[in-house]
């Protein structure tokens, strides 16, 4: 009877392709000139990805892009029948192979009752009101409409009338279906049976059930998918047994079942467009799946074998839908025999039966159901705008609905999907960008899933609903995620509108602003220049061609030395020169100028060095900013002996800093006018006590300064706090912002509050611990501040100096274990769309310097900042540092917003690092063997100096009133003219006498 109905149907199809033949030939040549334009995608175009997405600008493309979809786009949720429904045994339903599946091996959850869907209607449409969706895509039950599976027998009533009733409520609320017929769940009674889809029997079954779904729900239902992702059925459920049915032992079955699914469908889709189409006015397709690869090498092999992966999972069932009816290549070669073939006749049934690309793309199988064979040696990714222009080339440009995206969230996790969100938005905004800018026509999006449920061969460990549903309650209730919020929020402005704030801003920093770089510390050798050396060199010019010096062998030099003869100061001051920068940064290293930690002990050598150092920077008219301690982490930094007798936990150690701070202040003050006591003190890691101690030490070296330099020295001092930006993960009430200031204030309000503002530590920092004190597992004691050290530590500051380099984002929540903070009882995470630097857990993120600045400036008003350290680490071989140009442009106009639309008092702007030799990874000069290499960052960070900031095209130039050098005799000038008169005067005849004098003398000689 099966066969007898196929072979009606091929009949009927036959004898409507005679009647055409003639006037589809008389069309041939015009339809052969409208196919031209589109005669570039040829089989086989994808391959051109892959070299087509190398070749665009780096970072700039992976920037975010702030746009809106086109009009009419598309905004869908989805679920699947199994998945949600429940109600396994109820009015009627049939088993399904998941039913049986979920009952065998040592399984023992079910989707028995899922999200009980079937009991919800009204709740489910009450959730997609909610999201705002123009689209719902579900499935139909095949075992609840045909118990039996067999649509020529008898059908359940009430599960027909179930879905009659899901339809009526979405057209109630103005929400369009999309209906899948077969979502895996095929009738079990159709598997024992037949032996499911190995058998070519279930064409004909297929082809009826569909025709039953076509005439009963049609009128309602504009959008179908006749089957979900026929991969994973093929190569899963009868290849390797991870789903339903879970058949395996057979390598060539899955092959069989994929050829059986492409001609049920074929056969589902002719049905419809001969018999519903015309009345109805729908669209029908089919659900494809894929992963992303990318090549592991740049060879054309890796580009090949990329393609064969794609083909192998997507291709297998897309080439014979888009193409031309028949396997790629690809299959074809590399399983010869193994592989099913059509005939004449059946390519040309299969090939053209899809109205739309629908695409499913998400953990169903990305980094799940790959196996290693299916990657050929190359590399998985997660990158939807490549695989849609993949799509586009390789299928000649097709509508492209994504009917499945998304990502999850384990089991645990309750509404707080903060990851499942930032994958929504990464995987959204791909999707924008593959339309905006590669010309791909996607028409839809479809976040999934609506609701959390049975999640297939991961039962109920991951959540990927868009509603959090308590599998516990009676009745499942719902509760919208923080993606459903996020996600009704971007449906509603139709994407990711540009706002005033994400525009570069233009306009310059004041004339006084300071322009500066930072290095951790400078290159010292204190050996002068070959002039200057009285020593005798043999030159063993047989063996190793090296200088070897005579012992006891020296010849006199009547050439008094002179800081410029050191070749390192001179090439390190040139190098700075080149860069156009008004200010250098470098920390001292205290245990090689004081390696005992007394200070009758100190290293003159190495301090002459330093000292020479600075004067040579103001004699090239560049500020020195000198850093006297620097935290290295768990290097320790402090001479050996203090580290050894308790370290900065040891009173003895802040006195040893104050009078190694004087000593550096009496030696080098006179031409340091920026001190930074201590840089980055406030570094994770660092217990409380030892933070306590840091603090004091600061206060003492700057009330030194202030007390005894600061009237002849005329500088300035303060220190350096770590400051990378925490942004809410999300902030749709005010308890999402909690977290990110409790970490703020126990991150940097530890050092900031004490010096900037009470001269305590924040009230938040010290209830928050006082909490945690019963547990006492991670050192939450805080130190109480005396009177005497509040008044010692409170105001001690010129300036607040920050260092920042990244943002974070925080949640209350526990997700990923490696990113949580025990301490602070926070899940740290990133925004999936933010461009990822080399060094881990450090993206870029430009705003959040803005952010830092406004902190600042919101708790301690009107304060002189400067940016002490900003950069980005980047491969040491890359000279053309592409990322390090775009991360100093968009942090420096951040900064420029900071100080021009937000008030924030900006004094200037460090760019973190100098050089590679010192600071690897993060410099502007890079080095080849003995060459010194000038990156591409090192010249856009001058002109943009040069510039002093971002001045609108064509405006006239920033006028600036000259500032004359440093002039002592000019301030006696200018503060007491009488005196500085009488000493001109003086100054005058006294030189006049002296020249009298001399001449006299000489004559009478």
């Amino acid at each position: 009877m099966i066969d007898r109905a196929e072979e009606k149907l091929r009949v009927s199809r036959s004898d409507r392709d005679q009647s055409t033949t003639r006037a589809s030939m008389l069309l041939l040549l015009f339809a052969l000139c409208c196919a031209l334009p589109r005669a570039w995608a040829e089989p086989g175009a994808g391959l051109r990805t892959w070299t087509r997405f190398a070749r665009l600008p780096y970072p700039a493309d992976k920037a975010f892009l702030y746009d809106t979809f086109p009009s009419g786009f598309a905004w869908a949720a989805g679920t699947a029948a199994y998945q949600v429904e429940g109600a396994w045994q109820k009015d009627g339903k049939g088993k399904s192979v998941w039913d049986t599946f979920t009952r065998g091996g040592a399984r023992v959850l079910t989707g028995d009752v899922g999200s009980d869907s079937y009991h919800n209607v009204r709740a489910d449409v009450r959730a997609l009101s909610q999201l705002g969706v123009t689209h719902y895509r579900f499935s139909l039950s095949w075992p609840r409409i045909f118990p039996d599976g067999d649509a020529a027998g008898a059908r359940n009533a009430r599960g027909v009338q179930y879905y009659r009733e899901l339809l009526r409520e979405l057209r109630d609320i103005g929400v369009q279906p999309v209906v899948t017929l077969y979502h895996w769940d095929l009738p079990d009674s159709l598997q024992r049976r037949h032996g499911g889809w190995n058998s070519s029997a279930l064409v004909g079954l297929f082809a009826r059930y569909a025709d039953f779904c076509f005439r009963t729900f049609g009128d309602d239902v504009k959008l179908w998918i006749t089957m979900d992702n026929p991969f994973v059925v093929a190569w899963h459920g009868y290849g390797t047994g991870v789903v339903a049915p879970g058949v395996k032992g057979d390598p060539d079955m899955p092959f069989r079942v994929g050829h059986n699914l492409l001609k049920a469908h074929a056969a589902a889709w002719h049905l419809y467009n001969e018999r519903y189409r015309a009345k109805q006015g729908g669209k029908v397709s089919i659900a494809l799946a894929s992963h992303w690869i990318k090549p592991s090498s740049t060879r054309l092999e890796s580009h090949h074998a990329c393609q064969c992966s794609l083909d192998f999972v997507l291709g297998w069932f897309a080439r014979p839908l888009f193409v031309d009816g028949d396997y790629p290549p690809c299959m074809k070669r590399n399983l010869t025999h193994r592989l099913p073939s059509f005939t004449k006749e059946e390519r040309a049934d299969i090939n053209g039966t899809a109205d739309f690309f629908a695409l499913s793309h998400g953990p169903a199988l990305s980094f799940q159901l790959i196996n290693d064979s299916l990657r050929f040696g190359q590399t998985e990714d997660l990158d939807l705008r490549m695989l849609l222009y993949w799509v586009h080339a390789e299928y000649n440009n097709p509508p492209i609905f994504v009917v499945e995206s998304g990502w999850f969230v384990s089991g645990n996790t309750k509404t707080k999907d903060a990851k499942h969100m930032y994958y929504l938005k990464r995987f959204i905004m791909e999707t924008l960008k593959a339309i905006r800018f590669d010309r791909v026509n996607v028409i839809g999006y479809t976040a999934w899933s609506l609701l959390d449920g049975f999640e297939w061969y991961r039962e109920y460990g991951i959540r990927r609903g868009l509603f959090y549903v308590d599998f516990n309650s009676e009745h499942l209730t719902r509760e919208p995620k923080t993606s459903a919020l996020f996600y009704s929020k971007l449906i509603e402005k139709n994407g990711f509108p540009e706002l005033p704030e994400n525009r570069p801003a233009v306009g310059v920093f004041p004339c006084d602003f300071a322009w500066g770089v930072a290095a951790n510390s400078i290159q010292v050798e204190t050996t002068p220049t070959q002039f200057v050396d009285p020593s005798v060199y043999i030159w063993n010019i047989s063996d190793n061609g090296k200088l070897n010096r005579l012992e006891s062998v020296q010849i006199p030099v009547r050439r008094m030395r002179h800081c410029a003869d050191y070749a390192a100061i001179r090439q390190q001051i040139s190098e700075i020169q080149a860069m156009h920068v008004s200010h250098f940064q470098f920390s001292l290293n205290w245990s090689s100028v004081v390696p005992t930690g007394q200070i009758s002990e100190a290293n003159n050598t190495l301090l002459s060095y330093y000292h020479c150092f600075v004067s040579e920077l103001q004699r090239a008219n560049i500020t020195p900013v000198v850093t006297l301690w620097h935290h290295t982490g768990k290097l320790s930094s402090l001479p050996a002996l203090l580290e050894a007798n308790g370290g900065w936990q040891s009173d003895e150690t802040v006195q040893a800093f104050t009078e190694y701070a004087r000593l550096c202040f009496r030696r080098l003050g006179a031409h340091v006018k920026l001190w930074i006591t201590l840089n980055e003190p406030n570094e994770e890691g660092l217990c409380y006590a030892v933070g306590h101690q840091l603090l004091r030490a600061h206060a003492l070296a700057w009330r030194v300064y202030d007390n005894e330099f600061r009237k002849s020295q005329g500088g300035k001092a303060s220190l350096v706090l770590h400051m990378d930006w925490v942004e809410p993960a999300f902030s749709f009430s005010r308890e999402d912002v909690a977290p990110a200031n409790r970490v703020l204030d126990l991150r940097v309000g530890w050092f900031a509050e004490p010096i900037f503002g009470t001269g305590d530590y924040p009230a938040v920092m010290r209830s928050w611990l006082q909490q945690r004190n019963t547990i006492d597992l991670f050192n939450y004691h805080l130190p109480t501040f005396s009177e005497e050290d509040r008044q010692l530590v409170k105001g001690t500051y010129d300036f607040f100096a920050i260092s920042h380099f990244t943002t974070s984002m925080v949640y209350d929540g526990v997700e990923d274990k490696y990113l949580y903070k025990d301490s602070l009882e926070v899940q740290m995470i990133s925004d999936v769309t933010w461009i990822m630097s080399s060094r881990r857990n450090s993206p870029v993120v430009p705003w959040g310097l803005r952010k830092a600045l406004n902190w600042v400036n919101s708790h301690y008003k009107g304060v002189p900042i400067y940016v002490m350290a900003n950069g980005v680490q980047e491969d040491t071989a890359r000279f053309k540092d592409s990322l390090r140009v775009y991360y100093l442009y968009n942090y420096i106009n951040e900064a420029l917003k900071a100080y021009m639309l937000d008030g924030v008092n900006l004094k200037g702007y460090f760019a973190y690092a100098f050089n590679d030799q010192r600071d690897p990874g993060f410099g502007m000069y890079g080095n080849v063997q003995e060459e010194v290499i000038v990156k591409d960052s090192l010249n856009h960070y001058r002109n943009i100096i040069d510039h002093n900031g971002f001045p609108a095209p064509n405006s006239p130039a920033q006028q600036c009133l000259h500032t004359p050098d440093h002039c002592p005799v000019c301030q006696v000038l200018a503060k007491q003219p009488v005196v500085g008169f009488i000493s001109l005067v003086g100054s005058s005849v006294l030189i006049t006498l002296g020249l009298v004098i001399y001449y006299g003398a000489k004559r009478h000689k």
